[in-house]
């Protein structure tokens, strides 16, 4: 009777913690914990009981995980920002990290701008966008001429 107590109470937190967090966190156990609960209720070892607990806990964690992880984080939207990345701009104030100086005009906005190779870059450049670090692009110099839509 003490295992059945043991299994409901883990079965019950693990759900408890579930119900808590945003993401799926500790299904697996609960459902690990329920079918250990029916073996204990059927009169199973200890042993046996944590064995069937941790091959039930593993094999939906590992059988269904690669699902869950799909469609949880299928909702993830790129930002507005997300959209400058690999974009190439022109630069509009001299890029002087040393200096911490330096604009950009990427996506029809004015961006503060790094150079990724810590040189300088004359205002007029064109340059590419290598990826964005809070509200600051980190650029290197493009070897083509910039486009027309961007200056």
């Amino acid at each position: 009777m003490n295992m059945l107590i043991v299994w409901g109470a883990a079965a019950a937190l693990c759900l408890i913690a579930e119900l808590a967090t945003y993401g799926l966190t500790s299904i697996w156990f609960a459902i690990g914990a329920l079918c250990a609960l029916v073996a204990a209720a059927l009169g199973a070892p200890v042993w046996l009981q944590i064995v069937w607990f941790a091959l039930i806990s593993l094999a939906t964690l590992f059988l269904t995980r690669p699902l869950v992880k799909k469609y949880v984080n299928s909702r993830a939207q790129p930002t507005n920002a997300d959209r400058v990345l690999g974009t190439r701009a022109v630069v509009k104030e001299e890029i002087d990290n040393l200096a911490a100086t330096g604009a950009v005009l990427a996506g029809g906005k004015i961006w503060s701008a790094r150079s990724a190779q810590d040189t300088p870059i004359p205002a007029g450049a064109s340059v590419l966008v290598r990826e964005i670090r809070g509200v600051t692009l980190i650029v290197s110099p493009d070897t083509q001429e910039p486009s027309t839509s961007e200056q």
